[in-house]
């Protein structure tokens, strides 16, 4: 009986060398700079939400080189929240559920993929990779900027008391290229306080996504 124990016990070191020993993942994360390049001001500083469904998607495709899935569009919406009289700010959660998921009330978007044909700016609407050979974790920079004379339609100056204005945003968000402009699916979703954007002022938006391998995971 102790031969047989002692060959059962070899089996099994043998097939444990033989499985895998480490399992990984992946951890997204996301932070928004809102800002006027000019006078340097900084508008909204934050975090925000990832929707991890769409996002995993769009990894797969990407990786897959199936042409779609990548980031190609930065949303505009003015939905997020209600401000009432006495200037309180109601924010309502990010959308990150759902594959058909999107912005409040989308009233804008700009394409800021620098390899497409339909971004008309693309050395101040890009999207930089940056990685620090070494580390677990690589950046995917998208900025954006909102220039003086867009979008059409909007106020002369940056003092309006309507909230509810198509270009008063308080929610933005990356979307995916789906094969049409303006139809792939939302990535992230952000919603912060009010922010105008009239003629008279500049406004750039810096949003740093994080991808971070992890390893010493549970098995799936």
């Amino acid at each position: 009986m102790k031969v047989i124990a002692k060959k059962t016990d070899k089996k099994q070191e043998i097939k444990k060398m033989e499985k895998p020993q480490e399992n990984g993942g992946v951890h997204i994360e996301g932070h928004i700079k809102i800002f006027d390049p000019e006078t340097k001001e900084v508008i909204v500083d934050k975090r925000n939400a990832i929707h991890y469904e769409n996002m995993s998607e769009a990894l797969a495709l990407s990786v897959a080189n199936k042409l779609t899935g990548f980031v190609h569009e930065m949303s505009f919406g003015n939905g997020g929240t209600s401000v009432d009289p006495t200037g309180v700010i109601t924010y309502l959660p990010a959308n990150s559920t759902g594959s058909s998921a999107a912005l409040y009330n989308q009233t804008y978007y700009k394409v800021v993929d620098d390899n497409s044909s339909l971004n008309l700016d693309s050395t101040r609407n890009k999207i930089e990779v940056r990685h620090t050979p070494g580390q677990v974790y690589t950046d995917i920079l998208v900025s954006c900027l909102l220039d003086y004379g867009e979008p059409s339609g909007q106020q002369a100056f940056d003092n309006t008391t309507n909230f509810d204005d198509d270009f008063v945003f308080d929610e933005l968000g990356l979307k995916s290229w789906g094969g049409t402009v303006n139809e792939g699916k939302l990535l992230t979703h952000v919603v912060f306080h009010p922010v105008q954007k009239s003629l008279n002022r500049l406004i750039q938006i810096d949003y740093t996504v994080r991808i971070q391998t992890l390893t010493s995971l549970g098995a799936i």
